[in-house]
């Protein structure tokens, strides 16, 4: 809460000029209650942020109201260049917590980098701590007023401000209007696992009829019987073995002839 008061001070001072230009889109509905899951992001970053409660009534530093008009409640934040009425959503350790800019700050702490200052209830959501409603402030987080937090936002408000990444209020960029917000991060799509495709079938192996040995074909050369039925054989599997073995017979059967005919004319003579 310390850091808030750098930023009250200053602005007592030029209040006349800020809350003219900070309670545009006063009237506009804000709430905290973003839906974290389906809501898009514009814009996300990490920083360190504070925490605040005023409440109006004057005590721990109390100023008055929230700057946007609407009365503090848990999820309401300062910015100090975010347009009012900014929604999203912070990220300390695993937790998160819905907000929406609804007032200006901090102030001379965001010179330092802090460019966030979340209500009370919400840091103790956040941090596990206890808000406590006398003092405004967080028991049982040992005193600690800063966290390192990440942010996204889902929703620009409507008013002026910087719609991009938070800078410091000396700046003066809560007062501009902004007609070129942030490119939304680009979300990298989940990329689907390709289906193993099943392994393509063995080639069948056909059996190859053994090779002809030195051997066997000298053999066949001696036995002219062997030749004939492997000729027979070999020309039944070709389809022409008919053909083959006709031919065979008619040529053992001309040479028989021929002998025998010789052996005839040399008994006759």
């Amino acid at each position: 809460m310390i850091a808030r008061f750098g930023m009250r001070s200053f602005t007592m001072f030029a209040s006349a000029a800020i809350v003219g230009a900070l309670t545009i889109g006063a009237g506009a509905s804000a709430h905290a209650d973003t839906d974290l899951g389906d809501a898009k992001p514009l814009l996300k970053g990490s920083t360190t942020a504070s925490y605040y409660w005023d409440d109006a009534s004057g005590r721990a530093g109390d100023t008055g109201l929230p700057a946007g008009g609407k009365p503090m409640q848990k999820g309401l934040a300062a910015s100090p260049s975010w347009p009012l009425f900014t929604e999203g959503y912070v990220v300390y350790k695993g937790k998160k917590e819905p907000f929406f800019v609804g007032d200006r700050g901090p102030g001379r702490p965001s010179n330092n980098g802090i460019m966030l200052d979340l209500d009370a209830k919400t840091f103790a959501a956040l941090t596990g701590g206890k808000f406590n409603p006398n003092s405004l402030g967080v028991d049982g987080i040992g005193g600690e007023g800063h966290i390192k937090i990440d942010y996204v936002i889902t929703k620009w408000g409507p008013g002026v401000g910087k719609k991009n990444h938070p800078v410091a209020f000396s700046t003066g960029a809560w007062g501009r209007k902004d007609a070129n917000p942030a490119k939304p991060p680009v979300v990298t799509a989940e990329v689907k696992k390709e289906k193993q495709k099943p392994a393509p079938a063995a080639p069948a192996v056909v059996a190859e009829k053994p090779a002809k040995t030195e051997k066997s074909e000298k053999k066949a050369e001696e036995n002219p019987s062997a030749q004939l039925a492997a000729a027979s054989t070999s020309g039944e599997s070709n389809g022409v073995g008919g053909v083959v073995l006709v031919s065979a017979l008619a040529l053992l059967g001309g040479g028989l002839f021929v002998g025998r005919d010789k052996i005839r004319s040399a008994f006759q003579r």
